[in-house]
């Protein structure tokens, strides 16, 4: 067992300890949907479909279900093992991600203003966006996706992104995860996982350093979207798909102890509590460490 995976099983020791489930927090997440799996029972509060404008939660692709199982996922068909960071959050399902996992522009600005007009509704806390475009995006479109999430952040949202998939070369951080004001997250290996890295990585074309944090991001167990029963109730996906659920998780985690805690406050407390690895390549302020960061 590498660093990384120790830290991580003393995370979810000292979470259990302290009695934290993310409960009376909401979280958006803006994917591919959900699919009806009974690790997320009675939770999802709010569903909206920007693609193809379909009334009852679904996930057509997987990668939405996988992705909100890491934030918040009950664990109940494993028994509570396979639970997620904030097993008792609740949910607003957002679909902005087609079939295939991919989005145009106007389906994921149609999401964030969709929540824009609704996050009082829901008393929705955090956001998060494990997709992005490409840095070939055109700078029209580049603008409207930066200023939509950091619009969300200055109404009090705590917006988490993706660094995308495209890296681990220099200026390779996903579009909207190169603004100024969101939390952008990378995965960082652990020595079983893939060998290359593929986490975006900085710097932003003004020079940010991004990502903000890592966060485990590579073989990562969580819910499967096609469920006929525990055999195949979980399955293994990897990326910074995977990393940005479990910040936003622990985001939530904080919420709960600290209801009145800002978003501005709560990237304080990320920055100030991250670890340095050494040899883990672009990674802002370091990996999350979620027993400083909760202060367990």
């Amino acid at each position: 067992m590498d660093r990384v995976k120790k830290m991580v099983h003393y995370w979810c020791d000292d979470i259990k300890k302290a009695g934290l489930t993310g409960k009376g927090v909401t979280v958006a997440v803006l994917d591919t949907g959900l699919a009806p799996h009974p690790d997320f029972k009675s939770r999802v509060i709010g569903w909206r479909d920007c693609i193809y404008r379909k009334e009852k939660c679904y996930d057509d692709n997987g990668h939405g279900t996988h992705v909100a199982g890491i934030l918040g996922g009950s664990g109940q068909m494993s028994g509570g093992i396979l639970s997620g960071i904030a097993p008792l959050c609740r949910f607003v399902i957002v679909k902005v991600l087609d079939q295939k996992g991919e989005a145009n522009v106007a389906s994921i600005l149609a999401g964030l203003k969709w929540v824009e007009m609704n996050h009082r509704k829901y008393n929705i806390r955090i956001v998060n966006l494990s997709a992005g475009a490409g840095k070939n995006l055109e700078s029209g479109k580049e603008k409207m996706l930066i200023e939509a999430v950091e619009h969300l952040w200055d109404l009090g949202l705590a917006v988490v992104v993706s660094s995308g998939n495209n890296g681990p070369g220099e200026g390779t951080i996903a579009i909207p995860g190169n603004s100024r004001k969101v939390i952008t997250v990378g995965a960082v290996k652990t020595e079983k996982a893939e060998k290359r890295s593929c986490s975006g990585a900085g710097p932003t074309k003004e020079c940010v350093v991004k990502p903000d944090v890592i966060a485990p991001g590579y073989q990562i167990i969580s819910c499967n979207s096609q469920i006929h029963g525990k055999k195949d109730a979980y399955t293994v996906k990897s990326g910074s798909s995977m990393a940005t659920p479990v910040v936003s998780g622990a985001v939530a985690l904080l919420m709960e102890k600290y209801p009145g805690i800002t978003n501005v406050e709560v990237k304080l407390r990320l920055r100030e509590t991250c670890i340095h690895l050494p040899g883990a390549g672009e990674q802002g302020w370091g990996m999350l460490n979620v027993r400083d960061f909760l202060e367990l």
